[in-house]
């Protein structure tokens, strides 16, 4: 990478060791290769039923013992008669959520679909079971319809201002037109619209919002009155303040969080979804764009410094902040446990299993393990709030109560 307008991450797919490899570090340690391989245990046949299920087990946030039941592929009361029982004396979440994803995305733009299902497996594999994604040039929509991938809920496409962004990303647009894109990008996602609120401006050599405050109010306004909610890429300083300021409903990385903006993100309720696996790749973006541009590579490596800080200060104050990855793009799916654990070093491993579980499935609207709700269960050997390792590698995943094998390589 050494293009600061497309370095975003220093870890890429490996297509020599096959489909679903990837070589990549786990916070900031050796790169080295993780292959997700899907099928090791037989799946539920989709073209029949799905079967009547019990789990017996420890159910997140809980601390005692209870029992699922799961009929047609939801909760219900119990007990079934009949029913298989898939696990017992294990630990239960309900299904993880992935915040910030980029299904249908690589390093280089959209990817056709059979690239797009891999991504959603690897992601179903590590126990991510609903995906807010947030922002994508390919169309996913097709994924709706099959049972055995994630739910998706989409922001549209990514928009941004001409040549201000990474190529084939995003709707760019200039700022008379950014509420027009808007309106088409609420049309095209479910229920929320992504912003690219700041990017490297050459002509400063750093770090600068895209859109004037007074556009960016109008297009938040305009998703608002159309009934979509409006989140936004922000690394810097400046641009969070006006876009927070402005409105909005959410902030992507948020590293250039001040104590003032802080504040009225807790007052407002604006969440923040950090994407910490991505944070870690901020050395590396600076040093891709040391050489034409060492004012910028100076500002990543300060944000990088004060991360924690930063996020910690946010999560004091009462920001509500969720999981997610950033997967897509040059980083890899499936690292929701990553993001957990370095999560677990702002706010404890409790309050980060709920930030990407039942948390954050509330913030999205999506019913955790209720009856009625979709039978969507991750399933532990062990207490993952007391073995931080334990949530990478989860021993069965319930999807539409449906089971899958998890992650379980070591």
């Amino acid at each position: 990478m050494t293009d600061p307008d497309t370095a975003v991450a220093r870890t890429s797919p490996d297509r020599s060791h096959g489909p679903g490899a990837f070589v990549h570090s786990h916070d900031g340690g050796i790169p080295h290769i993780h292959s997700h391989r899907h099928g090791r245990v037989p799946a539920d046949d989709l073209s029949a039923p799905a079967p009547d299920l019990h789990l017996h087990g420890v159910l997140l946030p809980g601390d005692e013992p209870v029992d699922l039941w799961i009929s047609e592929g939801r909760f219900v009361e119990g007990p079934l008669s009949g029913a298989r029982t898939v696990a017992r004396d294990v630990w239960l979440l309900p299904g993880l959520v992935d915040a910030h994803c980029h299904v249908g995305l690589d390093a280089h733009g959209a990817v056709d679909h059979e690239t797009s299902e891999h991504q959603a497996l690897a992601d179903r594999e590590a126990g991510t079971l609903l995906i807010r994604d947030a922002g994508s040039p390919a169309d996913t929509h097709w994924i709706d319809d099959r049972e055995d991938l994630p739910r998706i809920i989409r922001a549209g496409r990514h928009i941004a201002r001409p040549k201000r962004y990474i190529r084939n990303y995003a709707q760019e647009v200039d700022p008379e037109d950014l509420v027009a894109a808007v309106e088409q990008q609420v049309a095209a996602g479910d229920g929320w619209v992504k912003l690219v609120g700041d990017w490297i401006d050459r002509g400063t050599g750093d770090l600068a919002p895209l859109w004037s405050q007074q556009v960016a109010a109008e297009a938040i306004d305009r998703a608002h009155r159309l009934g979509a909610r409006v989140t936004a890429h922000c690394f810097a300083e400046q641009s969070v303040a006006e876009l927070v300021e402005s409105g909005i409903d959410g902030i992507e990385h948020g590293t250039g969080i001040t104590d003032e903006v802080v504040d009225l993100m807790a007052e407002n309720q604006v969440a923040l979804v950090p994407t910490m696996v991505n944070l870690e790749t901020f050395p590396a973006i600076a040093e891709a764009g040391e050489a034409k541009f060492p004012v910028y590579a100076a500002h990543m490596r300060d944000l990088h410094a004060r991360r924690f800080e930063t996020i910690g200060k946010a999560k004091e104050a009462g920001v509500p902040i969720y999981a997610g990855t950033d997967a897509g793009g040059s980083l890899p799916h499936g690292l929701i446990g990553q993001e957990i654990e370095l999560l677990a070093r702002v706010g404890g491993l409790e309050w980060a299993l709920g930030a990407a579980s039942w948390r954050g499935r509330a913030w999205l609207g999506v019913p955790g393990v209720e009856p009625g709700a979709s039978a969507d269960v991750v399933v532990y050997d062990t207490d993952p709030r007391r073995d931080p390792g334990a949530v990478r590698h989860p021993r069965l995943v319930v999807l539409r109560g449906r089971v899958y094998p998890g992650d379980r390589d070591a």
